[in-house]
């Protein structure tokens, strides 16, 4: 028989141990080929420059993914190459020298590697197009998506498949020549851990494990916390140390936590054990020792993924609440420029509600705010700044019911990212400056309350005061202040907004505003503010997700094929069961727990990693936390629950077949 009779004869009768491999690197090569050819495709990279977005994130995503891509070929190969220890093992024991037995190896996988690049890139070609339309619908961009094969994506595609296929070829040919025959014919069984009775030193680490988690916890709610800021003045070493002692404590977890904890319940049986404690505890400890590295991978991975997307969505989420902050109405006229866009807006018939402001200006200093724990905060710089005064009647336009009385004022608009890091307090007493004269005031309350315009408050917090200081303030800062008013319309009806848009646009050389004679501005609506924020974010928020998919993807395909492998090596035992009477639906139950187990532990212990990395610091990324958090988790978790879904489909039927 020739050499490539006898490959294609292998490969025709190992096609249940070839499916799961080939399988792998279909999808590994879809969705590497697909991004790289996203790209460069012309339709995104037209929509990039018009958007004004780098095209950096793509570049840096790539390598990304292509960590990604060779972590999961090299171990799906690896599980291969496993499973098929024993065929390896039966043609040496024939004859075969180990040389021609890698040439019939490394023939098939080249055989396998070329059909998957294939048909991979086939279906990344055709799949790229479908990921363009769904960056354009995230950029809020209309365009006809063009499909173009990119001759820079397959070269790409192909070099990397090329040298994955090297070191799997080399990977294979150690293997070969290095493993004895006896332990080719073992391989599948190693790894096993034997059951042992209660210890000291699995329990004190099962127990430190436990406590390194909440100790990583417990820090990343000190990331930044300025108080104590003083423990951890290196925030990238602070970071290490959580990161650290979190993926140590999970390692430890599953690797000795979880082996006490079905020790206690074996013990608590006394004995009396049944086949759902068989199929689900015992297996369970067997399996730890050699689990227990791709479970902390696996729940370090989610949590890294779930983290990101999270991040990445809460500022993509944000657009609007980013816009109104920069632009707290739908269009505003500074110095009363552009007054001829409310007769545009008349004459169209458009409705729309308009606030009037005066606006004046004060030295504030901030350390009289803020607590004796932050007094030396770096953040403070001097601590005085310049601050925008209105008077409480205007105040009233957005929010009534408020009364102030004589000495008394109130902070709006501190809202961003330095209130949380530098919380101001109320009900203490200050002294503001106007021109040379200083003015006592108490402050009653501190709100997020969004008034002017990011020009006209200079992204600081907003004073308001009685009316009478007020004219008092204004009256000796007249000529000291860059913009002294405002006016601020709300259109009443939203569908109005394209008109509204049109009419903003071509007064813009009318709204013009000049500060300090040196340099002018024009300020954008509230709507192209928010434009501008999808644009920036769109990119972030598309390449995050695509990685987490490919996370998603790649950990989940583990744990499946990991699963699928543990199935078949335990069908001998599922035979036994149901020659001695055992059905299907009671053999079930045990696999259903230990599903439970391998697929659930990860999954929450990986959200909890990812809710207190998002927690530390999501204000810095926007300013809605629970949605956003909630839509990924749940869109992760229902994605996850397939590869489950799919496992236990594998495990009913090796069960259903193994009598």
């Amino acid at each position: 028989m020739t050499l490539s009779k006898l490959v294609f004869r292998s490969m025709r009768k190992n096609v249940k141990q070839y499916y799961l491999y080939f399988f792998a690197l279909i999808f590994s090569v879809t969705l590497c080929f697909s991004f790289t050819t996203l790209q460069y495709n012309p339709s995104v990279v037209e929509a990039l420059k018009k958007s004004g977005t780098a095209t950096a994130g793509f570049e840096a995503a790539s390598y990304i993914l292509y960590f990604i891509v060779t972590f999961f070929v090299l171990y799906a190969s690896q599980l291969f190459m496993k499973r098929r220890s024993k065929e390896i093992g039966l043609f040496q024991l024939i004859g075969m020298t180990k040389g021609l037995v890698f040439r019939l190896i490394a023939l098939e996988n080249i055989i396998l590697f070329s059909l998957a690049v294939m048909i991979g890139m086939v279906i990344g070609y055709f799949s790229s197009r479908f990921f363009a339309m769904v960056l354009l619908k995230i950029l809020e961009i209309d365009m006809i998506v063009q499909l173009k094969f990119s001759l820079d994506a397959f070269q790409q595609s192909a070099l990397l498949f090329s040298v994955l296929l090297i070191i799997i070829l080399l990977q294979m040919l150690w293997m070969i020549r290095r493993l004895s025959l006896l332990s080719l014919f073992t391989a599948a069984k190693k790894a096993d851990e034997r059951i042992k009775g209660f210890s000291i030193f699995q329990m004190v680490m099962g127990l430190i494990g436990v406590a390194l988690i909440i100790y990583g916890y417990y820090q990343s709610t000190m990331l930044f916390n300025v108080e104590k800021a003083s423990v951890y003045n290196n925030l990238f070493l602070h970071m290490l140390v959580i990161l650290g002692s979190t993926i140590l404590g999970t390692f430890l977890f599953f690797r000795y936590s979880v082996s006490l904890i079905m020790n206690i319940v074996r013990a608590s049986k006394s004995g009396h054990l049944r086949i759902t404690d068989v199929l689900a505890v015992t297996p369970i400890m067997h399996k730890m020792k050699s689990n227990s590295k791709s479970l902390t991978l696996i729940t370090t991975l989610t949590g890294l993924a779930v983290g990101i997307m999270s991040l990445a969505y809460i500022a993509y989420y944000s657009s609007g609440s980013n816009a109104r902050f920069a632009s707290p109405y739908d269009y505003i006229l500074l110095n009363d420029q552009g007054i001829e866009f409310l007769d545009a807006l008349y004459q169209e018939g458009i409705d729309f509600k308009k606030d009037t402001y005066q606006i004046s200006n004060v030295k504030l200093n901030l350390k009289d705010l803020i607590s004796e724990n932050l007094q030396d905060s770096p953040l403070l710089f001097n601590g005085e700044v310049d601050t925008a005064v209105v008077s409480l009647s205007d105040f009233h336009q957005i929010k009534t019911g408020y009364t102030l009385n004589e000495g008394e004022a109130l902070l709006t608009s501190y809202a961003n990212v330095l209130s949380e890091v530098l919380p101001l307090q109320k009900d203490v007493d200050v002294n503001v400056k106007s021109g040379e004269t200083e003015i006592p005031l108490h402050i009653t309350d501190i709100r997020k309350d969004y008034v002017l315009s990011q020009y006209a408050s200079d992204a600081s917090p907003i004073l308001v005061v009685p009316d009478n200081l007020f004219k008092e303030i204004e009256e000796q800062n007249k000529t000291q202040v860059n913009i002294h008013s405002q006016i601020g319309i709300n259109l009443k009806d939203k569908d109005d907004m394209e008109k509204a848009e049109v009419l903003y646009k071509k007064f813009s050389e009318d709204r013009k505003v000049m500060l300090d004679n040196e340099y002018s501005i024009i300020i954008n609506s509230f709507e192209e503010e928010r434009k501008e924020n999808v644009a920036s974010l769109g990119i972030t928020i598309f390449v995050t997700a695509f990685l987490g998919l490919a996370f998603l993807l790649t950990t989940g395909s583990i744990l499946y094929f990991k699963q699928m492998a543990e199935a078949d090596d335990e069908k001998s035992s599922y035979v036994i069961l149901r020659k001695i009477g055992y059905s299907t639906s009671h053999i079930m139950k045990g696999i259903y727990a230990k599903q439970a187990f391998n697929f659930g532990v990860p999954l929450v212990i990986g959200l909890s990693h990812s809710y207190f990395a998002v927690k530390s610091g999501w204000w810095l990324f926007g300013t809605e936390l629970v949605a956003p958090l909630v839509i990924t988790i749940c869109l992760y978790v229902a994605m996850y629950m397939v590869f489950a879904i799919l496992s236990i489909q594998y495990y009913k039927r090796v069960v259903r077949e193994s009598l």
